[in-house]
């Protein structure tokens, strides 16, 4: 390509950034300003200029995925031969190849999870081995290795972070000390240990570092915001003296403190490089002008770093103003979140578009039975690669084999699918959650693919397994066709045209372990970063009380009280900083003065099953099997004549619980949990003509 195709279609500020090549850059980088779209015109325009060699070119990133959309984006742009990298990946490639020149013998075997060998330290050291208390260990683990600390020096930096850790500083020196024994003994390496060697090797090998600085000449590195001072050292070892080095991050975004990230490198970029270049983008492609109001009415109230906050200019139409809603408690904000969805998608808004977010992943049980009862199939976001699962590497290799027999010469999608049932693939999803779910999700995926493809792909199964080999290397995972459930640090770098945040209660957001003014700064840009997900239609929801019927203790979020009350455009309906929306009903308009009550022994509902049913598991039930028979062949007719799963019709509950209650009129079906204003027009007067037949 020219220098000219890499600078077109960028905006001042973009152009800016990619026309800087010499020297040290930093760019700060607003919420969907287009930075990644600006340092890989970078780089493509250091190419077509013969001013970067893109073969000694590293970009580093803090994810494979955001690695895989710098790949694409580059080939795209016609740019061959950069590498782009996660700092681990990066230091383990480099590791491997000089491993004989810095030990000699072969290279260790990497540690995939530190938790059987934390357990056994902390067994030799007399603590609990509890799932929980192990995984807060390895995660003080961690950081005290990226911030180079042990013995004594864990417990006053502990101390002076206001870190609170999972045993006392002693107790966990002494941790750390029988688990680096214990990975020593096996030969081990574990991830932080990848980094460090690799530092140590450049540090104390001058052969080795001249080897790597000739091989890399120009730095690129995305979230700088996120470096850790290991990685930081890492960096400035790869650099020597040299400073062909581009930055880009946001200090509002700044949201993995407690791995050890700091902001701090990306802050006093300009004061360690005074010569520095710095550009702003603060454009805004992706947020209405609503949402961005919000974000930066919540952010500009931070106590830390004012200079360096940026002010975000939305640069899209005005759009919908965000909702903030408030209902009794989590399981009616829950029922209301899939509600509204079921709406959004009815509207023509895909259910792949739409994204729900909370704080912490124990607020995700509520949600997952609400949407399942309302029959809307949900991914929850983890952080195992995509194409790196046991069932998508099974399903590639039959797909593979496929392709060396003989086409059925149909539509790509069914030939897909057809071989995916071999894997266990089938056209309902399983009602279970956890890993045979996440399976199905997964091969779901790889359905969803093939049809977005096969006019592209002319139902070729053997393009479509090339595509998959690029994807693959790419890291360019399928998007499945879900509503989005995710924690807002997994959502970080994501965006999706409807975002709900639940949980907005002071308590949730900030946490209530967040105690001083650096962690309750955090939880602010924890709120931000949630806020700035949502392209058109964003909703935000608290709840008073945890369970129905509970103790209404909660108020909303501080974050959002401020900035509602000082922002016009969230709308004029304000009190007391929230716009009330909630009715305090939920599932087919029920009042909720309390936990429901089952039909039988009275006892409070807890799970959705049971109030569905309407009654407790273990309970009698009158159940009409006749009608469960008749109700379950009309679904399956009325699935297959809109060719959509059966639980999207009517879940299993919901169909137990009309043979068992046999509602004679439209008010008591509309009782039964499931059976909203929607499904109740849709399909209210074919279920009751059953119920009539078999009563």
């Amino acid at each position: 390509m020219n220098s000219g195709n890499a600078l077109d279609g960028l905006d001042d500020e973009q152009r800016a950034v990619a026309e800087a090549l010499h020297g040290p850059v930093v760019v700060l980088a607003g919420a969907g300003t287009g930075k990644t779209r600006a340092i890989t015109h970078r780089i493509a325009h250091g190419a077509a200029t013969g001013e970067h060699d893109p073969r000694r070119t590293l970009a580093v990133t803090f994810t494979t995925r955001a690695a895989g959309e710098m790949r694409s984006r580059l080939r795209v742009l016609g740019v061959e031969g950069v590498q782009v990298r996660t700092f681990h990946s990066a230091a383990l490639r480099q590791l491997r190849y000089f491993w004989p020149r810095v030990s000699g013998g072969e290279f260790p075997e990497l540690l995939p999870s530190k938790a059987r060998l934390v357990a056994e330290a902390a067994s030799r050291c007399k603590l609990p081995t509890d799932t929980a208390t192990i995984r807060d260990l390895a995660a003080d683990l961690e950081w005290a290795k990226v911030n180079f600390l042990t013995g004594a020096a864990i417990g006053e930096r502990a101390l002076a972070l206001s870190r609170n850790l999972a045993v006392d500083a002693a107790a966990l020196a002494q941790v750390q000390v029988a688990y680096e024994d214990a990975k020593a003994a096996r030969g081990l390496l574990d991830f932080e240990d990848v980094l460090l060697v690799t530092a140590g090797a450049l540090a104390d090998r001058p052969d080795i570092a001249d080897q790597i600085r000739a091989a890399y000449r120009w730095f690129t590195v995305d979230e700088y915001q996120d470096v850790n001072p290991l990685q930081h050292r890492l960096l400035g070892l790869w650099l020597g003296e040299r400073d062909d080095l581009c930055v880009v991050g946001d200090a509002n975004q700044t949201i993995y403190s407690f791995t050890g990230a700091t902001p701090a490198y990306l802050t006093s970029f300009r004061s360690s490089h005074p010569d520095a270049t710095e550009v702003r983008l603060v454009r805004c492609y992706r947020c209405t002008p609503q949402i961005v109001t919000l974000a930066n009415a919540v952010i500009s109230r931070a106590s830390e770093n004012p200079a360096q906050a940026l002010i975000l200019r939305s640069q899209r139409d005005t759009g919908p103003e965000p909702t903030v809603e408030v209902w009794s408690d989590d399981v009616e904000e829950a029922d209301q979140v899939a509600r509204r969805v079921v709406q959004h998608v009815k509207d023509g808004i895909p259910a792949r578009d739409i994204a729900v977010l909370f704080r912490i992943n124990a607020q995700s049980a509520a949600l997952e039975e609400a949407f399942a009862e309302a029959g809307v199939p949900v991914v929850l976001r983890g952080t195992e690669r995509f194409f790196d699962r046991p069932e998508v590497r099974e399903a590639v290799t039959r797909l593979r084999g496929a392709a060396r027999g003989e086409s059925t010469g149909g539509p790509l999608g069914e030939e897909v699918r057809a071989v995916l049932g071999t894997a266990g693939w089938s056209p309902e999803a399983p009602r279970t959650a956890g890993a045979v779910r996440e399976r199905w999700e997964s091969l779901a995926a790889l359905a969803t693919l093939a049809d977005e493809l096969a006019e592209a792909l002319e139902d070729s199964l053997t393009a479509f397994i090339a595509e998959l080999d690029a994807r693959a290397e790419l890291q360019h995972a399928p998007v499945a066709d879900g509503v989005t459930l995710a924690s807002v640090h997994a959502a970080k770098g994501l965006e999706w045209k409807v975002v709900f945040v639940v949980g907005c209660s002071d308590g949730l957001l900030p946490l209530q372990y967040a105690e001083t003014p650096a962690q309750v700064e955090e939880e602010r840009r924890l709120a931000y970063v949630a806020i700035t997900r949502a392209a058109d239609h964003l909703h935000l929801s608290w709840a008073r009380a945890r369970q129905p019927g509970g103790r209404a203790v909660r108020s909303v979020s501080p974050f959002l009280a401020e900035a509602l009350a000082g922002s016009r455009s969230v709308g004029d309906a304000l009190t007391g900083g929230v716009v009330r929306r909630g009715s305090g009903k939920a599932r087919g308009e029920r009042a909720r003065r309390g936990p429901a009550r089952c039909r039988v022994c009275r006892k409070g509902l807890v799970t959705a099953p049971e109030r569905t049913l309407g009654r407790c598991q273990s309970c009698p039930s009158d159940l009409n099997e006749e009608l469960l028979d008749a109700l379950r062949a009309w679904r399956l007719q009325v699935s297959r004549e809109k060719a959509v799963p059966a639980y999207v019709v009517f879940t299993d509950n919901t169909l137990m619980a009309i043979a068992e209650q046999s509602p004679s009129d439209e008010a008591a079906l509309a009782d039964i949990p499931g059976i909203g204003p929607m499904k109740l027009q849709a399909y209210g007067e074919q279920v009751l003509a059953l119920v009539g037949a078999h009563a």
